[in-house]
């Protein structure tokens, strides 16, 4: 399979300047379309008011004798020779002028100038319109002249018109005017936008050149006074991050150094037997039950050392949420079977009961849960193994330790209880159990402190809820003899997705009863 090419980095100073200076440069061309429009606009309006003028000049030389049904009315124009030379004076357009009688008849001007197609209007309402005369184009002002009130007469109508050529000389001149100086204005407009915005994401150069100076333990907020408004969030949210990465480093040196710790202890032991058994060969000392001893205490520290190691590889897995698979179906009650059948024999040694109480495994609960339990099998696995080892570290030879899983009444949540007949926790200490390392207090049982630790790890991750409490009222207990014992419950809530009934279920091996 070919890999994807990879993304190229964008520049948001490119990206910005594109978007300011894209619009200015699509506007320009539609601000030079509205300018030749309104330029057309404003030539026409005073060569239009002189048309309208002199079309009004003419109708006013009009003379219409009112006639009869049989006798047409008569129209006459009483305009001079002098006048006629006057409306035609022009060097640089053509003028036309042109008068129909009461019955659409030719009376006077130029018989080439089209008549309107529309109906006659009230009189004396004077329009304008577009047309073309001899293949050149004309304004044309008309107007109608009163009716003659005859049967089957039209008002008469005068026309004047006049070619464009003043007006495209006078609208070119405007937008000469009016472009011109937007070539000169666009380029330092983009220039000024460069600068600008140049300016504007200078404080980001500065904070990224601060960055970069640090040292690379200083994780000290950075001041976010010093930066504009806009990136002040950007600026808080970092120093949210270093502050979280403070922290989390601060926790990995402490675990670290507590690790270191705990581990010198049983190296320590290790190393001094291991001296001591050699010392004793070395003076010629053969008793071999002195050297059984001391390989014991060898056994017993390399065994201590080697629980310690897979605690804390088993606490880094949990921790590594980055690196976590995507949820899968996890069969709760075949890993709780499993796990109570892996401890049997460490059970058996400590003569300790250990039984599990539940279903087999998760087609027993498919009826009442509402769901599926999604998760990662092997941090779970390893959640409930570090309980019932919990469990039968702290307690004493012949007691009882129970795992068992249930639904809750409702089916939306799956529950798992370990619970062992040891001295239990104190109220006070039950939150403080489950940091790494601690151990309770009067107790000399043997472990790392790290089991809890990595099963509240796995609950957050898994979204679960751990609750902690005797497994007994503490007064009937103390009567008898006892400790009241710890009872440890996880509640894990389920998955919207229905159970699949022909979906294959992790069988588990037969219940181990105490």
């Amino acid at each position: 399979m070919d890999a994807q090419p990879a993304r190229e980095q964008r520049s948001l100073f490119g990206e910005i300047l594109d978007w300011m200076l894209a619009p200015l440069l699509l506007l320009w061309p539609m601000s030079v379309a509205l300018t030749w429009l309104v330029a057309q606009s404003i030539a026409s309006r005073p060569f239009d008011r002189d048309l309208a003028e002199m079309a009004r000049t003419v109708a006013r030389q009009v003379v219409v004798v009112p006639g009869s049904v049989e006798q047409p009315s008569a129209v006459r124009l009483r305009l001079p020779e002098v006048a006629s030379e006057v409306l035609r004076a022009d060097d640089a357009d053509k003028v036309y002028f042109q008068l129909l009688g009461a019955r659409g008849e030719f009376i006077a001007g130029d018989r080439a100038l089209p008549v309107p197609e529309e109906t006659p209007l009230a009189p004396q309402a004077l329009k304008f319109r577009d047309d073309e005369v001899h293949a050149d184009a004309v304004r044309v002002a008309y107007l109608w002249l009163p009716p003659t009130g005859v049967p089957g007469e039209s008002p008469p109508l005068v026309q004047v018109a006049e070619t464009l050529d003043k007006r495209a000389r006078l609208a070119t001149e405007i937008i000469k005017g009016v472009i011109v100086p937007q070539f000169v204005v666009l380029p330092l407009a983009v220039l000024l936008v460069w600068f600008a915005l140049a300016r504007g994401i200078k404080p980001l150069n500065e904070l990224q050149q601060r960055i970069r100076l640090r040292e690379s333990h200083d994780l000290s907020p950075l001041a976010e006074r010093d930066v504009p408004e806009e990136v002040a969030p950007l600026v808080g949210a970092i120093n949210d991050l270093l502050g979280r990465l403070d922290q989390s480093m601060s926790a990995q040196k402490h675990f670290l150094a507590d690790a270191a710790h705990q581990l010198k202890t049983p190296l320590a032991g290790l190393r001094m037997q291991a001296e001591l058994a050699q010392r004793e060969i070395d003076a010629g000392q053969q008793d071999p039950k002195a050297l059984k001893q001391s390989l014991q205490y060898i056994a017993h520290s390399s065994e201590r050392a080697a629980h310690m190691v897979n605690q804390l590889l088993a606490m880094a897995r949990a921790e590594a949420k980055t690196l976590a698979r995507p949820p899968e179906p996890v069969d709760l009650a075949a890993l709780a079977r499993e796990t109570v059948r892996d401890f049997v024999p460490k059970a058996m040694d400590k003569r300790i009961d250990l039984g599990y109480e539940g279903p087999e495994d998760a087609r027993a609960l498919k009826g009442r849960l509402k769901g599926r339990l999604m998760g990662q099998p092997l941090l779970v696995r390893e959640l409930v193994r570090n309980l019932v080892d919990n469990a039968l570290q702290y307690t004493p030879a012949g007691g009882t330790v129970t795992a068992r899983v249930m639904d809750d009444p409702f089916g939306q949540v799956v529950v798992l209880q370990v619970e062992d007949t040891g001295p239990g926790i104190p109220e006070a200490e039950r939150s403080l159990v489950l940091q790494p390392f601690y151990r309770a207090l009067g107790t000399n049982a043997d472990g790392s402190g790290l089991g809890l630790a990595i099963v509240n790890e796995i609950v957050q991750q898994h979204g679960a809820e751990l609750a902690i409490a005797d497994a007994r009222p503490r007064a009937s207990a103390a009567a008898q003899g006892m400790g009241p014992g710890t009872l440890f419950t996880v509640r894990f809530a389920l998955s919207r997705a229905p159970v699949d009934p022909a979906a294959p279920a992790h069988d588990g091996p037969p219940a181990t009863g105490g």
